[in-house]
């Protein structure tokens, strides 16, 4: 189930469903502690009118309709229900200044006779991501307000209308010992005004309106999130003391200041792109914890279905999604992201799989031993791709203080791994696993950003001053440019290999075709764009996918199977790898089929600019995580390549 509204604030993030109802809540990290996380946890939200009490995700008489209307990360979101002649409008967002989730709804009877209306507001979660049944909540009667907490984590719950807080409530146990939970108390319209509970709990507020015909009315609803009951409070009673229409005119106003570098670019791209370029903008801010972290998705809908999602930081996709940010002038997202990078680099000088929203290591699949050959667990990509954009963002940005403060503690630590990784029956990179984190082996896309990643560090040890370095880590790129022109390519496919690997002093090579060794290859300078190798490559990838016979998208490699919607497709297809091609496109000053390519990509977006990682080639229908931070990343990046010069690739091979 995608997303097609997320908010945050690089401290509390909140994502919504297709029902407009929070089932992500994720606190004091963006991609950590999902408070929401799992079955029963969405917050439902409920209306009663003329005795019929129906739940926005319980009743099919409901439409939905999901905007981004203000230029700001503030979800607009409407409910219709005919039947019933309600309409319910929510704008939703998360304070920029201190973590609060806001909803002011706007509750219009579509009837000629005046109605009581009863709007409930139901919450459940599961604190600290937790299945233990150990959280209290509670009724707060001086602050008209209910806690949930638990340990360093509390939630205040409240609201007003026409300056009254919820008339009732009801607090009580969901999932456990044969109870669904509060929300069931709204049946009859009635809420139990029970005052606490412990274990596994959930909470109910009520507001009872009156609406004249053809009228309206608005309730305005908040959770307050704080590491402490106090600071929960205070954040709850700044909502109060400010009201909470000021509190979304302040974060508006944040959103549009921070927007603004962004927005000056968008004048200079195709109109009909610059919304959903805007809104690519906010989602991937919405995707970066304020520590560093640039989470890969914060949807959690796979746990449905998979054992875990992809709330974590890898280290490659926090470096392509801040690549465009960093053409754009954007400085802080990209520092941040390189102090945690520094942080979690390992002694030997490698970033590993991927990293907690805290830093702390990721789960991981990779083991140490690959068939016989010990090695790291590692996808080396992600440490050579994140010295290279750290290079790109020092050049764009020259600051004395990037070399003092990341010279000696990432640089050179990362370029001498990459010198020393080296196999010496190929003079190719060691294996490790690809960008795909499926295959142990050299592939051509590692090979490629390794010998940009050694090029780039020597410019920088140049300039921090490094003779010695900056000549051993040239002459390394230039001994791996050698050798890659030797193994890489694939004369009978007239492509390039994935990649090979040495076993009992054979070099078995893998000849499948994937779209990360062709365009990697150019992308990063491996071989000029221009080459005959490049051209016939790029060739080869849009017969075998039927670009050639009308098809847009493109899968990751010929017979992926990662969640293949059909055995009759060769893979699903996805939107960064599609957007690659488009960006070959523009390389080649070919702007009208990247522009078929980019028009598709926002024909397949969501209404709020929303993009996912894959679709399904036969249906169309998107397949989540929605939102995939990289693939907004690589749509901006190839708008950026429509108007800014093209990235600069070593075509002196």
């Amino acid at each position: 189930m995608a997303r097609p509204i997320v908010l945050s604030n690089g401290e509390l993030h909140v994502g919504l469903n297709q029902f407009g109802l929070v089932h992500d809540f994720y606190f004091p990290y963006v991609g950590l502690e999902n408070h929401a996380a799992g079955e029963h946890l969405r917050h439902r939200v409920g209306v009663m009118v003329d005795g019929t009490l129906s739940w926005l995700d319980g009743d099919n008489n409901w439409s939905f309709a999901f905007t981004y209307p203000h230029s700001a990360l503030i979800g607009h979101t409407v409910a219709t229900n005919e039947q019933l002649g309600i309409l319910l409008e929510f704008d939703d967002t998360v304070d920029a200044n201190m973590s609060a989730f806001l909803r002011n709804i706007h509750i219009v009877n579509t009837t000629d006779r005046v109605r009581e209306i009863r709007l409930f507001m139901h919450q459940a979660f599961a604190i600290g991501d937790s299945r233990s049944n150990t959280d209290t909540a509670q009724y707060l009667p001086n602050s008209d307000a209910i806690l949930h907490y638990r340990g360093r984590r509390a939630f205040i719950i409240s609201g007003l209308y026409d300056d009254k807080p919820f008339d009732q409530h009801s607090i009580g146990l969901f999932g456990i010992e044969g109870h669904e939970g509060t929300y069931r108390d709204a049946e009859d319209g009635e809420l139990s005004n029970s005052n606490v509970e412990h274990g596994r709990v959930d909470s109910t507020i009520r507001f009872r309106l009156e609406i004249e015909a053809h009228d309206s009315a608005r309730v305005h609803y908040w959770i307050a999130a704080g590491t402490s009951i106090r600071e929960a409070l205070y954040i709850h009673k700044q909502i109060k003391v400010d009201g909470l229409l000021t509190r979304l005119l302040s974060t508006a106003n944040w959103w549009h200041e921070w927007i603004q570098p962004a927005r000056l670019v968008a004048e200079k791209i195709v109109p009909q792109h610059r919304q959903n370029f805007l809104h690519s903008m906010m989602i991937i801010k919405s995707q970066i914890d304020k520590r560093g972290a640039v989470i890969a998705s914060t949807d959690t809908a796979m746990l449905n279905y998979s054992r875990d999602a992809y709330a974590y930081c890898w280290p490659r996709d926090g470096a392509f999604v801040l690549w465009p940010l960093i053409r754009m002038g954007y400085i802080d997202e990209a520092y941040r992201f390189f102090e945690f990078c520094k942080r979690g680099l390992h002694p030997n000088g490698y970033l590993m799989h991927k990293y907690r929203a805290d830093g702390a290591m990721g789960s991981s699949w990779h083991p140490y031993v690959h068939d016989g050959i010990v090695a790291a667990p590692i996808q080396e990509d992600e440490t050579a791709l994140v010295l290279f954009v750290f290079a790109q963002y020092y050049q764009m940005h020259p600051n004395a203080s990037l070399i003092k403060d990341f010279y000696l503690s990432m640089v050179k630590p990362m370029a001498d791994f990459l010198v020393e990784y080296v196999d010496p029956a190929t003079g190719l990179p060691k294996p490790s696993y690809d960008l795909w984190e499926e295959v142990f082996l050299t592939t051509t896309y590692t090979t490629s950003v390794v010998h940009a990643a050694l090029l780039a560090a020597s410019e920088l040890a140049d300039v921090a001053a490094d003779p010695d370095n900056a000549v051993k880590w040239r002459a390394a790129a230039g001994d791996i440019l050698s050798a890659a022109h030797k193994h890489l390519y694939n004369e009978e496919r007239k492509s390039f290999y994935k990649g090979l690997i040495v076993k009992d002093g054979q070099i078995i090579k893998n000849g499948a075709v994937d779209c990360s060794s062709v365009f990697g290859a150019f992308m990063f300078g491996l071989f000029p764009s221009t080459s005959d190798e490049v051209t016939s490559a790029v060739e080869s990838v849009k017969e075998l996918f039927g670009v050639n016979r009308g098809s847009i998208g493109l899968p990751r490699y010929e017979n992926d199977g990662y969640r293949r919607a059909s055995q009759d497709v060769t893979g699903n297809w996805w939107f960064i790898t599609s957007l690659w091609l488009a960006q070959y496109h523009l390389e080649g000053n070919n702007n009208e089929q990247a522009m078929k390519i980019l028009d598709w990509v926002k024909d397949n977006a969501m209404s709020t600019g929303m993009l996912s990682e894959q679709m399904d080639p036969i249906s169309g229908e998107i397949i989540s995580p929605a939102p995939l931070t990289w693939t907004h990343a690589e749509y901006i990046s190839t708008l950026l390549d429509t108007i800014i010069e093209p990235r600069q690739h070593n075509d002196s091979a």
